[in-house]
């Protein structure tokens, strides 16, 4: 073999080497940063996770929950543990109710080992909903009462229970396209209901929030203030009362 082809062939060799050193590297960071995510996930589900989900199952807002937390985690991951509860839990929905079709159900269960150390464990339950095909559509303009509202919502959440009553929110929707009215919309609220809006990560769509009375509350307050629309379902009876 000629020395220049000598020379060609030990170099293609040798960048052969480099680039399989290379790949390994590559590979290797790759695997590194996976398994640095799951520690992560494991720690920090080991610390704040399942006392984030029993807070929040219990009311508290984002807010109250990162105060609470004796493990140091960023605030944006509390809120995404949040949304991410209330959306198993089905308090928020991102469609309107009544779809039909299976969901699924997830709680977590607060055990003790035999140290008396508490852990939670996730239960996933499949449940087959109905779903509401023909719609009962009832008007509320400006001009109503508040506290007629207020009434009305209560009969008719106490007629169908509270996990079959739903009010539509948008809040992501209007902190994207229009700042400026959602500060106003925020503002009209008290403390506590601000703080809670405030504190949850919305999607930038209309989603359905379970008509518990905290919902209720901010929907008549922001109606009051003439800064509410949308519509509120009620699945036993087959009512959709549409508010403008």
């Amino acid at each position: 073999m000629a020395n220049g082809a000598i020379k060609d062939h030990c170099r293609n060799r040798n960048n052969g080497c480099k680039q399989d050193r290379e790949g390994d590297g590559y590979q290797h960071m790759a695997e590194s940063r996976y398994f640095q995510k799951a520690l992560s996930d494991f720690t920090y589900e080991a610390a704040s996770g399942g006392a984030i989900r029993h807070l929040a199952d219990s009311g508290y807002t984002v807010r109250q929950i990162a105060d609470h937390l004796d493990y140091p985690t960023p605030y944006e991951r509390i809120q995404k543990t949040v949304w991410e509860q209330l959306l198993a839990r089905e308090i928020i929905l991102k469609e309107r109710p009544g779809s039909g079709g299976p969901t699924l159900k997830t709680t977590y269960i607060k055990e003790y080992d035999q140290y008396g150390k508490s852990s939670f464990r996730r239960v996933v339950e499949r449940e087959e909903k109905a779903a509401v095909t023909n719609w009962t559509e009832q008007f509320v303009d400006r001009g109503q009462n508040a506290e007629t509202l207020l009434n009305l919502l209560r009969e008719k959440r106490d007629i169908n229970g509270m996990n079959y009553a739903y009010a539509s929110f948008e809040f992501g929707l209007w902190a994207r396209r229009d700042p400026i009215e959602y500060e106003a919309m925020l503002s009209v609220l008290d403390a506590h209901q601000r703080d809670y809006v405030a504190g949850l990560p919305w999607d930038e769509c209309r989603v359905y929030h379970k008509l518990d009375s905290r919902a209720m509350e901010i929907l008549v307050q922001l109606y009051r203030e003439g800064r509410y629309q949308g519509e509120c379902c009620f699945l036993k009876t087959g009512e959709l009362l549409k508010i403008k």
